[in-house]
This record gives C-alpha cells, sequence and structure tokens, in this order.
C-alpha cells in the first residue's frame, strides 16, 4: 500500500486537533508587527494576535513560509512516504504557492504534486482533509490528485467582512478602496470562487449581514462539507452555523476559529462558510 502524506499552510485554518488526526503537516507562515515576527499557530496564538489589534498601534503584515522551510518538510516526509501532496491557497491571490512549487524542485527524493485551491481559508483547508481522508483509506497519489481536482470547481469561501481596512491593506481586492472610501459602515459580503473574490452585497448592519450570509450559503445547493470560520467572533459563528443547519443533510458545519495569518486579511470579526458543493 502506497504511502501519501498531505502538506498545507497554515493559512488553510485547519483546526489542530483534525490535522493531528489525519497526519497533516501544517507549515506556520510568518505575521510581522513592525519589526517582530513570529510563526503562525506557534509562537503567536489567537489571543495574543488579537491583543495585539486591539491595541491599535501597529497593524500586522504576512509573508509566506522561506523556501527552504518547505524543502526540509518535504525531505523529511519523503523518508517515509512514497508521494506527497501539498495543498496551497489560489496562486494569484499568495506567494505561498509559488513557494512550494520552488521548494518541491529543489527535492529531487520526493515525488509531491503541488495543489492550487483556488481558494483560501477551509477552502483550502477542505481540500487537505479530503485528501488525508483519501490517504488514510489507501488510495494512490494519482487517485487523490483527480479527486482533488474535481473538488476545486465545487469550493466556494461567502463571508462578511466586518473591517474593511484589513481587505484594502491586502491590496488583493481591486473594489475595496471604493468601499473604504464611501460606505464605512457598511458590512460588505464576498464570494471567493476559483480565485477570484467578488463582492456579492452591501449591507447596514451586522445582524442582517449575517442573516444574509445564511441565505446565500443555503442557496448554493447541496453541501458537502461546511466550515464556520471566524475572527475573534465565536457567538455569530455559532448562530450563524445553527441557521443553517436545517440546510445540512449530512453531518453538521464545522465551527473554527481563523488562524492569524488569514485574520490579517479579512480583518477582526470577519465570520465565513466554507463550503465544498455536492458532486452533481
Amino acid at each position: 500500500m502506497s504511502r501519501v502524506c498531505v502538506v498545507t499552510d497554515s493559512t488553510a485554518d485547519i483546526p489542530e486537533p483534525i490535522a493531528a488526526e489525519l497526519g497533516i503537516v501544517v507549515v506556520p507562515c510568518l505575521v510581522h508587527f513592525g519589526q517582530e515576527s513570529f510563526l503562525d499557530g506557534v509562537d503567536l496564538s489567537r489571543e495574543q494576535f488579537h491583543a495585539r489589534l486591539a491595541s491599535g498601534s501597529v497593524l500586522p503584515t504576512t509573508s509566506p513560509p522561506p523556501v527552504g522551510t518547505f524543502a526540509q518538510v518535504y525531505e523529511r516526509l519523503a523518508a517515509r512516504a512514497d508521494a506527497i501532496i501539498s495543498v496551497h491557497p489560489a496562486s494569484n491571490l499568495s506567494t505561498l504557492y509559488n513557494a512550494a512549487r520552488l521548494a518541491a524542485e529543489m527535492v529531487s527524493t520526493a515525488r509531491i504534486r503541488l495543489i492550487d485551491s483556488r481558494q483560501a481559508s477551509m477552502g483550502t483547508g477542505w481540500l487537505a482533509i479530503l485528501a488525508a481522508r483519501a490517504a488514510q483509506l489507501g488510495h494512490t497519489v494519482d487517485q487523490i490528485t483527480i479527486m482533488l481536482q474535481d473538488t476545486v470547481p465545487r469550493l466556494r469561501v461567502v463571508a462578511v467582512i466586518d473591517d474593511l481596512r484589513f481587505l484594502h491593506r491586502s491590496g488583493r481586492v481591486s473594489w475595496a478602496q471604493a468601499l473604504l472610501g464611501s460606505f464605512l459602515r457598511i458590512k460588505p459580503l464576498i464570494m471567493l470562487k476559483s480565485g477570484q473574490v467578488d463582492l456579492l452585497e452591501k449591507v447596514r448592519t451586522r445582524p442582517k449581514a449575517i442573516k444574509r450570509l445564511v441565505g446565500i450559503t443555503a442557496g448554493l445547493g447541496a453541501l458537502q462539507e461546511v466550515a464556520v470560520l471566524h475572527a475573534n467572533a465565536l457567538k455569530d459563528a455559532k448562530s450563524a452555523a445553527e441557521m443553517l443547519s436545517a440546510n445540512l443533510t449530512q453531518t453538521p458545519a464545522l465551527v473554527a476559529e481563523a488562524g492569524v495569518t488569514m485574520t490579517t486579511h479579512a480583518g477582526p470579526r470577519a465570520v465565513a462558510f466554507a463550503c465544498v458543493l455536492g458532486n452533481g
């Protein structure tokens, strides 16, 4: 039986117990507050991160892990795996995929398949989870790769943004500047699909925005997998999950806190559904 290992990075927002259970290797990104640098989830906790945000003195930035870090992970796994599947966020929105690609080219001892999720947060995370589940069942790297390629077009992340400054500062969304200047109090609803971040609606209040988030997600159709991600907004995430529960016929939605890297770009109090649509 072939042994396939799964690698991703901390932007995937996979809860630690799930990553540990499935043997997913999560490479931490870097978060910077001024001249200070931290490994996401390693030496900067979510609580510490939000405390620094609340102080308002310095806003954070992020950067991908060094290419050499990915290479070291691949070399270590190559000693015990027949193949490695490495899943990362949309290559047009992040340099993480390219860093992993460069690292893969440096490691000749490993058979590495890189997957561009065309997504972010648990949109990427679901691919890593599905890959790891398939690997535990003994599927080959080719079978898993085909399954993931089929899944990518069925991934959606729908989110409510609470503070537009963070999305604007990320530099990844062209329309954020106009909203920032004209609609300081609105709560935009956005969708990430196939590497594109689209503005769906502009809602005036947060409670209405959460309800619309649920309505839009329910309108996507049958949902194979669902996660509710939040950035220090657990109460709203639980409420959103409960409202969506009537539309879930299989497992309930997974509720998890977004990691430090994703919160740096989406901003505090953001809430999102990350979904895998049903196949057919």
